[in-house]
């Protein structure tokens, strides 16, 4: 069994629309939100290969996740390429790698995520299952 996460989603953007709004704070906001009251999002980024990309999450200050994402590769508006570590709020954590792309399709964008690498079926699995959330609400920040 592949420990390789994959999800694509149909955009109603330009790439580079999309691209700019999802490597922008409030993009970043978006992508790791949630509604739900008390909600915590903390992002800051460098976006340049090497630079840094590190959110804290999670539903309170007392319980939050890290990502300290590194880029590797920025093709703009068609590609990043991130060394992600994340940290969970027992203090564990795990790397693994994770792309983003950004494809022209008939006037919008097929956006891809593939993350690999992860230590077990159970891990990728749970990241499978926030990740339509993810783009659900980035989607609707690109919403006219």
């Amino acid at each position: 069994m592949s420990r390789e996460l994959r999800y694509e989603r149909l955009v109603q953007a330009s790439p580079a629309r999309v691209f700019d709004l999802f490597t922008s704070p409030a993009g970043q906001r978006e992508f790791y939100g949630n509604d739900a009251p008390g909600w915590v999002v903390d992002s800051r980024c460098e976006v340049r290969v090497g630079g840094a990309w590190e959110i804290t999450f999670g539903p309170s200050r007392g319980e939050l996740y890290r990502h300290l994402h590194v880029f590797e590769a920025i093709e703009r508006p068609r590609r990043l390429l991130l060394a992600t570590t994340e940290t969970r709020p027992d203090g564990s954590s795990f790397s693994f790698s994770t792309e983003f792309m950004f494809a022209p399709r008939d006037g919008a964008t097929l956006m891809t995520i593939v993350q690999w690498g992860f230590p077990s079926d159970e891990l990728r699995d749970e990241h499978g299952r926030g990740v339509p959330h993810a783009f659900d609400r980035l989607e609707r920040a690109l919403s006219p």
